[in-house]
């Protein structure tokens, strides 16, 4: 049985990612440990457009690994995992990211392919004691912060969850204090 068909029937001729049925194509998942049909994916052209260009990703569009962050294929599991890691800026991947199980050699496989698209101009962001800080990390403020364009003061000792990163400026996170969305500068957070 040739590799199509095998995917068309493991799927039930659907994306195995997002559900939908039209437009299917065979997707190679990089960084595989084997070939065929145990490192190959069936996706629609939507999921293979934005796994393919970053700057056409749709966040929203990814809300489908809810559901495919589950299936039993390995090849499903590290495509669902890295396109949660891609979005866990956005805050509810990290949620998923934190209710997913991969056995030991499937999560390998899924840091492989991550490992090789990191750019070296990504700005990193580093805690007051130079520790990296990434996207869902949790933070503690070591001073206490006058809020600009509020009466907030969030205090020191504070923990912020769950952190997005502002990608163009490495001395800047985001999170929430009391319920509001801030900005806070790196040099007054540290990283738990």
């Amino acid at each position: 049985m040739k590799i199509e068909e095998s995917l068309r029937q493991r799927s039930d001729s659907t994306c195995e990612l997002c559900s939908k049925s039209d437009n299917l194509n065979i997707f190679e998942v990089p960084e595989s440990p084997s070939e065929g049909l145990e490192s190959s994916i069936l996706i629609c052209d939507t999921c293979e457009e934005q796994i393919g260009d970053p700057e056409k990703v749709d966040a929203n569009h990814w809300r489908c690994l809810n559901d495919s962050m589950w299936s039993p294929v390995p090849a499903v599991q590290v495509m669902a995992w890295r396109m949660l890691t891609k979005l866990k800026a956005e805050g509810w991947p990290q949620d998923l990211l934190d209710m997913m199980y991969m056995e030991e050699d499937v999560q390998e496989w899924a840091k492989a392919g991550i490992k090789e698209e990191v750019t070296e101009n990504s700005p990193v962001h580093k805690d007051s004691n130079g520790a990296v800080i990434e996207a869902g990390d949790t933070v503690v403020l070591i001073k206490d912060l006058n809020v600009k364009g509020s009466s907030l003061t969030a205090k020191r000792g504070t923990a912020v969850r769950r952190v997005s990163l502002v990608h163009d400026n490495p001395e800047q996170i985001e999170g929430k204090v009391e319920g509001q969305q801030i900005v806070i500068l790196t040099k007054f957070v540290k990283k738990v």
